[in-house]
């Protein structure tokens, strides 16, 4: 089975840091695209960061730059997202996604809770 697993989520005060990570299993990162997105109450899902594993490429939101750091362990199948410097408008569910021209997995959501 394809499946992707997020996982790391928590609760920390406001400047605090987490580090999300997207486990793959059934596929090869290789080839694709990684991105972070995440959805708070109300609002739209959002990509924040992505990472392309073939050549490391990654980008960024605007309201992540300086602050949030997509990583990529192809040896392990893993996409990390370290998260630093936390604000309370950075509390959502946060979601992984794999991209590639013929197909596009999703992981269950992982949920951060930053307190002010």
């Amino acid at each position: 089975d394809v499946q992707l697993q997020a996982s790391g989520g928590g609760s920390v005060q406001t400047g605090g840091s987490l580090r999300l990570s997207c486990a793959a299993s059934g596929f090869s990162f290789n080839k694709y695209a990684i991105g972070w997105f995440r959805q708070a109450p109300g609002n739209e899902r959002d990509r924040v960061a992505c990472v392309s594993s073939k050549d490391g490429i990654t980008w960024y939101a605007d309201s992540v730059k300086g602050r949030f750091t997509v990583s990529s362990d192809n040896d392990k199948n893993i996409v990390y997202l370290q998260m630093n410097s936390l604000k309370p408008e950075d509390a959502a569910v946060y979601y992984c996604d794999a991209k590639t021209l013929w197909a596009e997995y999703w992981g269950q959501g992982t949920q951060v809770t930053v307190s002010s």
